[in-house]
């Protein structure tokens, strides 16, 4: 799981980021922040891969947030002002990505992804889109991975509130026992203990969309 922080002044924009990034699998909006001291603090107390940091915030810049952190954290400056000036200015700072706020989720969770694997993305758009396709996909702890597809379904449906043993049984075309049998070895993938903790998994690795 990968922990971001999100930064900017605008509180419609952070909201949304977060949201956004959270219905991810493998991302965690462990914070937001509406300045730079505040981001600063954060960073500080809590344990961040990435952050995304807006250029223009009150208190602090981006650039001085990241002259601040001198590399603590890798970071990834997210701004309506997307030009190469700017562009320049962040590599300077210490960013390791320099993205605009039109950019598309899936972009920007494969940004994420790459940073927290030590990627440079502050090169031009042509190597930019090259590696940023190389981490489009959710990269899902071992457990998770290992899921088998029966085993997916059967996530979906707790996650959606189909609870009972025989509803699961008959939804999916197998024998109470079986479906007993799949629980525990989703339990035991996932380190989980019961139906509950399976749907709130459901709900995290995307196999549930919010209706």
């Amino acid at each position: 799981m990968i922990e971001v922080l999100v930064a900017d002044d605008h509180t419609l924009f952070a909201e949304g980021v977060s949201q956004a990034l959270a219905a991810i699998p493998d991302l965690h909006v462990a914070g937001t922040a509406s300045g730079g001291v505040e981001l600063l603090e954060l960073a500080k107390n809590l344990q961040a891969d990435v952050l995304l940091v807006d250029l223009e915030m009150p208190d602090l810049s981006g650039f001085e947030v990241l002259k601040r952190l001198k590399g603590s954290v890798p970071a990834i400056i997210v701004t309506m002002h997307a030009d190469e000036t700017r562009r320049t200015q962040a590599m300077e700072a210490g960013a390791r990505g320099f993205l605009s706020k039109s950019t598309p989720l899936p972009q920007l969770a494969a940004a994420v992804r790459a940073v927290a694997a030590g990627e440079n993305l502050t090169s031009l758009s042509t190597t930019l889109r090259e590696i940023l396709d190389q981490y489009m996909e959710p990269s899902l702890d071992p457990g998770a991975a290992s899921l088998t597809a029966r085993e997916r379904e059967l996530l979906t449906l707790l996650g959606e509130g189909v609870s009972h043993t025989e509803d699961l049984a008959e939804r999916l075309y197998i024998s109470p026992k079986t479906v007993k049998n799949h629980l525990a070895s989703i339990y035991e993938k996932l380190g989980i203990a019961d139906r509950t903790q399976a749907a709130v998994e459901a709900i995290r690795l995307g196999l549930v969309r919010n209706r």
